[in-house]
């Protein structure tokens, strides 16, 4: 290599990584939450997305995606679901906002309201406690309440960008319901 072209060899290599970078920055524009948009109530009739389950009739944190171009969000019956279609390498669809419960706040076994950006929410994965699905992945607006759920029912406590696909599978509820 000819020592006297080194800097210009640089400098493209450098020029290329920033290009590079931009291109990449462009294609994730949806990992921020557009802080206008709010979040919706679910009712008796709201349903999931995936699966046309009814919301209301299940326990557990809910989430909702706001899509760019969509006057309604799509709404899920589980936390597990949500990051199963986010973190999908399939998903193009750009994501104008999140939201989960915060389950410190949202009765358990009826959540409704106390809807909490996703990205900025801490998360228990793997504790006893179930949601619509079976396992879930409880969602808290403080880091302290996530704790203090982890150490009464167990799990790991997580921030958005921990939680991987292979903890949303979605194996079904039906694997988990003891009722049937």
């Amino acid at each position: 290599m000819n020592p006297s072209r080194s800097p210009l060899i640089r400098l493209r290599s450098a020029l290329t990584v920033m290009l590079a970078a931009g291109l990449l920055a462009a294609c994730g524009a949806d990992k921020g939450s557009d802080s206008s948009i709010l979040a919706v109530e679910i009712d008796r009739s709201t349903s999931c997305a995936l699966d046309g389950m009814l919301l209301a009739d299940y326990p557990g944190p809910k989430a909702q995606i706001h899509y760019d171009g969509l006057n309604e969000p799509e709404f899920f019956c589980d936390t597990v679901e949500m990051f199963s279609i986010y973190l999908n390498p399939e998903q193009a669809r750009r994501v104008s906002a999140m939201y989960v419960q915060d389950m410190a706040k949202a009765d358990w076994d009826n959540p409704k309201g106390h809807w909490i950006d996703a990205r900025t929410a801490t998360y228990v994965h793997g504790s006893k406690r179930t949601g619509s699905m079976g396992p879930t992945i409880a969602s808290f607006a403080s880091a302290d309440d996530a704790r203090k759920f982890a150490d009464t029912e167990g799990g790991k406590v997580l921030r958005f960008d921990e939680v991987t696909p292979d903890m949303a599978i979605l194996d079904g509820g039906a694997l988990h319901d003891k009722r049937m």
